[in-house]
């Protein structure tokens, strides 16, 4: 009987929509695990970049969306492998972000100039770091 019953009230809810990608929500847990960084970094993160917002779930638990995850992999992406401080992370986000719907309605191509901006900046930051360690070299004679 009580399995009839649940089957029934199955039957009568309503039948949700397939969970797309873009509105899937995943808890601070998965994004860690997602992204090979802890929590506490991504709750330091929530802090220092302020268009880093999940949804907070009526128990406190922190919702990240697609949006979130993505925001994430681009601010690890900003200050581990480019060199980035926090400061200069969350200035080159913000100004990306002003600056998208300038380049959008603008019929240049945006590709060019952007990739040579990171290049430049990944080549003076390793001619920096081997500038420094051949002023370590010299200084040790």
């Amino acid at each position: 009987m009580k399995e009839s019953r649940n089957r029934d009230h199955e039957m009568t809810s309503p039948t949700a929509p397939p969970v797309s990608e873009e509105s899937r929500f995943y808890r601070i847990g998965e994004v860690s695990k997602l992204t090979a960084l802890k929590p506490f970094v991504l709750r330091y993160w929530e802090t220092e970049f302020p268009m880093l917002e999940p949804v907070k779930s009526p128990s406190g638990h922190r919702l990240y969306r697609q949006q979130d995850v993505d925001l994430v992999l681009k601010i690890k992406r900003l200050l581990y492998d480019e060199g980035f401080t926090i400061a200069g992370a969350r200035r080159f986000l913000r100004e990306s972000a002003n600056g998208e719907p300038a380049e959008a309605t603008t019929n240049e191509p945006t590709g060019g100039s952007a990739s040579t901006t990171h290049l430049s900046r990944k080549v003076l930051l390793d001619l920096r770091d081997s500038l420094r360690s051949f002023l370590t070299l010299l200084e040790r004679k």
